[in-house]
């Protein structure tokens, strides 16, 4: 059974609408990247995985149970499986790294204070920052905190990991470092990541499935491994994309190849 199922996900806000007909599935221990331009509706289809926002229509389930079909405890409860790594990595600016990374410990209750600062501890070696665990977030760089957002995002050891524009405002090789440790984490605890992006040395590295969205038709027009995608599909907006070509390229591209009447697919 795959971890995550979205089906027939329909995003608006209010009579506008985001995206229509958004179905794929996520399974144990692989990375699932959202991709698409920007304005396309990447982050909004993460917050409406994680219980931010209600979809228009259609359904979000874990383990086949309906996150919007269940009540507040049932979703909680769900919940309880989710880290999520926000694009600003999202750190209490009045608590230490340590500090921060301790608050999942503790809503989880299952340790006393010495027992979760040694957790905490162990996961900012983890990420490369044990020797800042007494640092507070202005004190860091962007790459650092991105970091420390991780080590935070697994600390409750979810199943399932959301990252939102991980590599965002980072160097080449801080977002190389981060791509890395992504990897590094997947592999060590088995969980399944999704994650929204647009960095494509990122989405080429570490990516297993995906999804792309497109914000002029408002729906997906890709769906697959992201370096199958770059180097087999005909989707003009999709090759200009993972190819980095003018658009007008693409679909001449395309034209060349496409034989008269063939209805475009994804």
């Amino acid at each position: 059974m795959a971890l995550v199922s979205v089906r027939n996900l329909e995003m608006r806000f209010g009579e506008r609408l985001i995206q229509r007909d958004i179905s794929f599935d996520v399974e144990p221990g692989r990375i699932f990247v959202v991709m698409g331009g920007s304005g396309c509706g990447k982050s909004t289809l993460l917050k409406h995985m994680i219980g931010l926002i209600e979809p228009a229509a259609g359904s979000v389930s874990y383990d086949g149970r309906d996150y919007w079909q269940a009540d507040g405890a049932g979703r909680m409860q769900l919940r309880e499986n989710f880290g999520v790594l926000f694009q600003g990595a999202a750190l209490w600016s009045s608590m230490t790294l340590l500090e921060n990374v301790c608050v999942p410990l503790e809503r989880k209750g299952r340790l006393d204070r010495a027992a979760r600062e040694e957790k905490a501890r162990e996961l900012l070696d983890l990420v490369g920052l044990g020797r800042f665990a007494d640092f507070f977030p202005a004190d860091i760089s962007g790459g650092m905190k991105k970091r420390a957002g991780l080590a935070r995002a697994i600390a409750g050891e979810p199943r399932l990991l959301f990252l939102d524009e991980p590599s965002a405002g980072l160097d080449p090789i801080s977002s190389k470092r981060l791509d890395d440790l992504i990897l590094e984490l997947r592999d060590r605890t088995g969980a399944a990541v999704v994650m929204v992006t647009h960095e494509l040395p990122s989405i080429f590295a570490i990516a297993d499935d995906g999804i792309f969205l497109d914000a002029d038709s408002k729906h997906p027009i890709a769906h697959g491994n992201p370096r199958t995608l770059r180097d087999r599909c005909q989707h003009p907006t999709v090759r200009a994309f993972l190819r980095r070509e003018a658009l007008a390229d693409a679909e001449a591209s395309e034209a060349r190849i496409a034989p008269p009447n063939r209805k475009d697919s994804a």
